[in-house]
């Protein structure tokens, strides 16, 4: 008998575990769809970093009681989030955000990298993982070589990317999806062709990480950072490294400071609340995956579900705005590989206008570029941005009909 399939909970069943679900604007219930921006957050999430506030919270490695249940309760944030990204404990380090994490992690890569050297960047990525790496072509002479988007589908051009990767490329940095399009990137593929010249690779999942399950084996990354705002939990940013990788960095750090792995990549003391409340929303996921045996399985149980379901959300939101009069849409088609997050601009209308108009009828959605500003560029050519839509794990087919219904008033 095959055995039976984890059970993930209802929509209604996860939507009380949010309480900012409950939020009324204008005497109308908020529809979030601000997710690829930051998501809501489980009350278990702030349970968790209220409990160590009051009852823990202490600096570490010393020998007094809440130092040592500091100290305990980092490492069991570094098991959790090593579950969440197939990685070892002793891979994963905790930092501000992505943005801040890869900036020290460019900076500690360049001391060893100088004129001849190349490092290839892309238009489809949000500039974090960017402007970090541009930023060694001032300070190191690396040469910067930036990979083609292909306008029409939002999706990189393959192509060029195997014409910018040369025997000199040190590094390939590359999204794992983009947080503007959806658009979801064959990681596998990219660190085949980065691995056959000798260079790195450097995973941006601050996206893809909300969506799908990250596996650092399966995409063969060296580096990878995503941050925990985006998949339920607090502002803390996560890097996985490989073992060795972390050990050899010649990383930005205080003489006295620990130069083990992989706390050498940690300046200064850490933010204790929201690393272990990244670790609550992990745990959060988890337990969305009722039968699932142990956290990694209920993890890929959970998102692979939730992202089935998105799927279906964004298929309706993708096909009821396209019928839309003035309503222009971009990035994949809702079969291609790509998270249920959806851009949009309405004729005559600025991104701004848009954006209050559906605030007014409380639909919270973010507008502008999203720091993909690239991707604006090469699909608007201007200086006004998109609406995106993301849908997360609260999302109702209520509230995109609701969505839908706006928009179609707004294009008016």
């Amino acid at each position: 008998m095959a055995a039976s399939q984890p059970v993930v909970l209802p929509v209604d069943e996860i939507r009380a575990r949010f309480p900012a679900l409950s939020r009324r604007y204008g005497g109308m219930a908020v529809a979030y769809f601000d997710g690829p921006g930051g998501t809501q957050v489980p009350q278990t999430v702030v349970d968790t970093m209220a409990g160590y506030l009051l009852h823990h919270n202490a600096n570490t490695h010393w020998r007094y009681p809440t130092s040592l249940e500091t100290d305990a309760a980092l490492d069991a944030a570094r098991r959790a989030l090593a579950d969440f990204l197939n990685a070892s404990p002793r891979e994963i380090a905790f930092g501000h955000n992505m943005t801040t994490i890869a900036f020290h992690v460019a900076r500690a890569l360049g001391r060893g990298w100088g004129g001849g050297d190349e490092v290839v960047v892309t238009e489809l990525d949000h500039h974090a993982n960017v402007a970090p790496w541009q930023a060694l072509a001032a300070e190191r002479g690396v040469t910067v070589r930036t990979v083609r988007l292909i306008p029409q589908t939002g999706e990189l051009d393959w192509d060029d990317l195997e014409r910018a990767i040369t025997p000199r490329t040190r590094l390939l940095a590359l999204g794992a999806a983009s947080n503007a399009l959806g658009t979801i990137n064959d990681v596998g593929r990219a660190a085949r062709l980065v691995h056959a010249v000798g260079g790195l690779l450097f995973v941006d999942a601050v996206h893809y990480a909300a969506h799908l399950p990250v596996d650092v084996r399966a995409f063969e990354c060296d580096l990878l950072a995503c941050s925990a705002y985006k998949f339920y939990g607090p502002h803390v940013g996560v890097l996985y490294g490989r073992e060795d990788l972390l050990a050899s960095l010649d990383v930005p750090k205080l003489a006295p400071a620990p130069d083990t792995v992989p706390e050498r990549l940690e300046t200064g003391t850490q933010n204790h609340e929201g690393i272990v409340g990244a670790a609550a929303a992990v745990d959060f996921l988890a337990g969305l995956a009722a039968g699932a045996s142990g956290r990694r399985a209920a993890i890929e149980a959970s998102l692979g579900a939730l992202h089935a379901r998105g799927q279906t959300l964004l298929t309706r939101l993708h096909a009821g705005l396209g019928a839309i009069p003035g309503v222009t849409l971009y990035g994949p088609p809702p079969d291609a590989p790509r998270t249920p997050t959806l851009v949009f601009t309405v004729a005559g209308r600025t991104s701004d206008e848009v954006a209050r108009e559906l605030a007014s009828r409380a639909l919270f959605l973010s507008n502008g570029n999203f720091y993909a500003a690239t991707v604006q560029a090469r699909l608007l050519g201007s200086e006004d941005g998109f609406v995106r839509a993301g849908c997360a794990c609260y999302t109702t087919e209520d509230e995109i009909e609701r969505l839908i219904e706006a928009v179609g008033e707004a294009a008016l």
